[in-house]
């Protein structure tokens, strides 16, 4: 499956979204950018996406929720071993509560790995980052792999929100 995705403006991306409503698309609202998501077995319909392919997932994303992107960079070396033990590590989190859906990128031209996690709500993620220790291990690349020759920089998180904000609401990011 591919997974492409691409930013603008809200009022393009919305644009862009109802104009091909019939494909499998979320439109994401984050603090400082919006985010459309293509999820299809084809090509894209944007002229200049991100290109993932998806290594491993659970559920249907849906347009609603609280979203959370860790963007991993790998270098080619470590590819093998990271997806190994991040596929292992994620599977234990398939019956988390607040989950509902996940998907592990594979960079196509970049080395950053993009772990998605769609949660009911922030209260859902917030319980799951402060008492989970899979949470502090996607953030210190602790995944089980030593550091050495597998990570090229820091992790970051981005997140996002299902539901455009309203006027003087904030999407903690």
């Amino acid at each position: 499956m591919n997974f492409y995705m691409t930013t603008g403006t809200p009022t393009f991306m919305e644009k862009l979204h109802k104009k091909y409503e019939h494909e499998k698309m979320l439109i994401l609202y984050g603090a400082n950018q919006t985010l459309l998501l293509h999820e299809t077995a084809g090509k894209t319909v944007f002229q200049t996406p991100r290109k993932y392919e998806v290594v491993d997932g659970m559920n249907e994303l849906q347009q609603a929720g609280y979203f959370t992107f860790y963007h991993i960079p790998v270098s080619d070396e470590g590819r093998p071993v990271f997806e190994k033990n991040i596929v292992q590590r994620l599977k234990g989190m398939k019956d988390q509560t607040g989950l509902t859906a996940m998907r592990l990128l594979r960079p196509k031209k970049s080395e950053t790995y993009i772990i998605l996690l769609q949660w009911k709500d922030k209260r859902s993620y917030d319980i799951w980052k402060k008492y989970d220790p899979i949470a502090q291990e996607l953030e210190n690349f602790s995944v089980g792999v030593k550091k050495d020759n597998i990570f090229n920089a820091a992790t970051y998180i981005s997140t996002y929100s299902g539901a455009k904000q309203k006027e003087g609401e904030e999407n903690e990011s």
